[in-house]
C-alpha cells in the first residue's frame, strides 16, 4: 500500500516541527514538504501534489481559509483538513465553504489525527466534537434564510436539510445520544453523562449513522440539527439569530450528570442502611415510641 502524501502549512516552526516528527512515526504517512505561510504553500503544492494539505488559518498576509481556493485551483483532487487553535464559528462556515474537508482543533490528540485524515481521504468529513454545536448553529443560522431543503453533502462544504425525519427507526437511547451529538458531545462525554460505558456510546453511534444513512457525526448534527433535535431558542434571554442550547431529548428540564446520580444513589443506599439498623436496634430493646 503506497503511503498517504502529506503537507503541513503552520506558521509556528516548533508546532509544524513536531507535527511533522509526529505523522513521519506512522507508516501510513509521509510529509512531501512543510510551509510557513500560504504563497510558499500553493507553490510546494503545484508541484508534489500531495493527498492532503494540514492547513493553519492563522497564516502571514493570507489566511488559510482564503488559501483554500488557490490550492484547490493548483490540485483539484487534494483534500484538505484545517487544523488551527481558532475556535471562531465564522472560520469554521468560511472553512466548510471555501472547500474544506475538515476542520479540526489543535488540541486533538495524535491517534484521532490519524484516523481524521483516513476518513477524509475515505471522501467523509469531520469537524471536531468541540466544533459541532458551532457548526449546527451555523446551519441554522443558513437554513434559516432558505426555503428551499436540501441535502449536506460531505466534503462540498454546503450545509442544508434533508428531505423526511426517520427518527422513528432510532430507539429512545439512539435519540437521546443524537441529542447529545448535535450540542457536540464528544463519546466520553456522552459517556458520562448518561452513565454508560464509552464503547457502548460508540456501538450506539454506529448504530445511528447505520439506520440514517449517514456517515459521519458531523452529518448525524446537521441531520439533528435540521429536525430541531437538542436545539431551540430561548424564550428569555436570546437575542435574535441567537440559538441557545436546551436540555430536552426527553428527560426532562434537567439531568444530573453520571457522577452526581452515582452519588446520590450511594448517598440514598447509606440513609437507607442507616435507617435499618436503627429500626434493628429499637427491636432489640424493644423500644416502642409513645
Amino acid at each position: 500500500m503506497k503511503p498517504i502524501r502529506l503537507m503541513v502549512v503552520d506558521d509556528h516552526p516548533l508546532f509544524r516541527r513536531g507535527l511533522v516528527a509526529l505523522l513521519t512515526q506512522d507508516e501510513r504517512f509521509v510529509v512531501l514538504h512543510e510551509a510557513a505561510d500560504a504563497g510558499e504553500a500553493v507553490r510546494c503544492v503545484a508541484r508534489e501534489q500531495p493527498d492532503l494539505i494540514l492547513l493553519d488559518n492563522h497564516l502571514p498576509g493570507v489566511r488559510g481559509v482564503d488559501a483554500i481556493a488557490g490550492l484547490k485551483e493548483v490540485a483539484p483532487e487534494v483534500k484538505i483538513l484545517m487544523l488551527t487553535v481558532s475556535e471562531n464559528e465564522q472560520d469554521l462556515s468560511a472553512a466548510l465553504k471555501a472547500g474544506a474537508d475538515g476542520y479540526l482543533l489543535k488540541t486533538i490528540n495524535a491517534e484521532d489525527l490519524s484516523d481524521s485524515i483516513l476518513k477524509v481521504l475515505d471522501g467523509d468529513s469531520v469537524v471536531s466534537p468541540e466544533m459541532t454545536s458551532k457548526l449546527v448553529a451555523a446551519f441554522r443560522g443558513s437554513a434559516a434564510s432558505q426555503s428551499v431543503p436540501a441535502t449536506f453533502h460531505p466534503g462540498a462544504g454546503e450545509m442544508a436539510v434533508a428531505a423526511g425525519d426517520g427518527l422513528e427507526i432510532l430507539s429512545a437511547r439512539e435519540r437521546e445520544i443524537l441529542t447529545l451529538i448535535s450540542r457536540g458531545a464528544s463519546n466520553k462525554v456522552i459517556a458520562r453523562d448518561l452513565d454508560i460505558a464509552e464503547t457502548t456510546v460508540k456501538i450506539h453511534v454506529q448504530h445511528i449513522l447505520r439506520k440514517l444513512n449517514l456517515s459521519s457525526r458531523v452529518q448525524a448534527a446537521v441531520y439533528a440539527a435540521a429536525r430541531g433535535i437538542g436545539w431551540s431558542r430561548s424564550k428569555a434571554s436570546a437575542k435574535p439569530g441567537r440559538v441557545v442550547l436546551q436540555n430536552d431529548g426527553g428527560r426532562g428540564p434537567h439531568r444530573p450528570s453520571g457522577r452526581t446520580r452515582v452519588f446520590h444513589r450511594r448517598m440514598f443506599r447509606r440513609r437507607r442502611k442507616a435507617d435499618s439498623r436503627s429500626m434493628q436496634f429499637l427491636e432489640k430493646k424493644a423500644w416502642v415510641p409513645n
